[in-house]
């Protein structure tokens, strides 16, 4: 959980006076009474709107007493930047900003403006409960539940029961349906992957199947030959065949193109997506269908 282990006779002054000129990083601390998963994304998604700088994050996950939050506040002691923190404890949280700023470094409750917000909005105070976003809860387990459909009917398994899937991604190998299925999983929606192979015809299950949302996926054929590539290298098979072959890639990929618009399903160019961005664009899709349905 913490970068290194401080060593306990060297005293908190000169801790916090210790030169830090050789270290040329941005730091950021994520202080937390829970997983931490909250501050995580937050900060991965405000980092990512920077280029070209050096930033550590150094997470402080379940700081619940005294203790680890005075372990947490040795260490931004010595590697100053900026804090980030959820504390539902009110004595911990004076705490933290106290000795922040007394070492001049910026500390900011990322909760603070969307729960005033809401308190304002609800009429209601809130209960300052620790973790209580992580309670198993029914949507907890229908969560559980839908990561475990996943894995049963992932890469074309489990073929008999796929029309119970709320969502089908099939493509050629290589196009990300597995992680893509696994995070809508995540988010509870039971999804299921199955690939097309060339030269084979799809399975007829897949073609018969209503109920999903079916979503082809492709790649640039120039992108694909270089995931596969790197698949392969990665695995120690350095061999040619049509597998990586351009010209038989862009074929298989005008075969799966063809297959989807024959079928009338929605497609999804995954060639520069995250994994992220595929999931939000199968879930708007989801959303869309269920709105037509009503």
């Amino acid at each position: 959980m913490f970068p290194f282990h401080l060593n306990p006779s060297l005293p908190s002054a000169r801790l916090a006076n210790l030169d830090t000129s050789v270290d040329h990083k941005f730091h950021v601390h994520l202080v937390s009474d829970s997983t931490g998963e909250t501050l995580n994304a937050m900060a991965n998604a405000a980092l990512a709107q920077f280029e070209n700088v050096d930033v550590l994050i150094h997470p402080y996950a379940l700081v619940r007493a005294e203790a680890q939050l005075n372990r947490a506040l040795d260490h931004i002691a010595i590697m100053p930047g900026i804090v980030f923190f959820t504390l539902a404890n009110q004595g911990l949280r004076d705490k933290l900003m106290g000795r922040c700023a007394d070492i001049e470094v910026h500390c900011i409750d990322v909760l603070e403006g969307p729960v005033k917000a809401l308190r304002q909005f609800l009429g209601q105070a809130e209960t300052h409960k620790v973790g209580r976003q992580h309670e198993v809860d029914a949507r907890y387990l229908d969560r559980i539940e839908a990561l475990n459909f996943t894995i049963a009917h992932d890469d074309g398994q489990s073929l008999d029961s796929i029309s119970e899937a709320e969502v089908i991604l099939t493509g050629a190998s290589r196009t990300s349906k597995t992680p893509t299925c696994v995070y809508l999983a995540i988010r509870g929606i039971r999804a299921a992957n199955v690939p097309l192979v060339p030269r084979m015809p799809p399975p007829p299950q897949l073609l018969t199947a209503k109920r999903p949302l079916i979503v082809g996926l492709w790649v640039s054929p120039d992108r694909l030959v270089q995931v596969r590539r790197s698949r392969l290298n990665s695995m120690g098979e350095s061999r040619d065949s049509n597998y990586v072959d351009l010209d038989a890639v862009r074929a298989e990929i005008a075969a799966t193109r063809q297959l989807f618009e024959n079928q009338d399903w929605p497609t999804i160019d995954v060639s520069r997506r995250s994994i992220e961005e595929t999931a939000a664009a199968v879930m708007n899709l989801l959303a869309e269908r269920r709105e037509t349905i009503g």
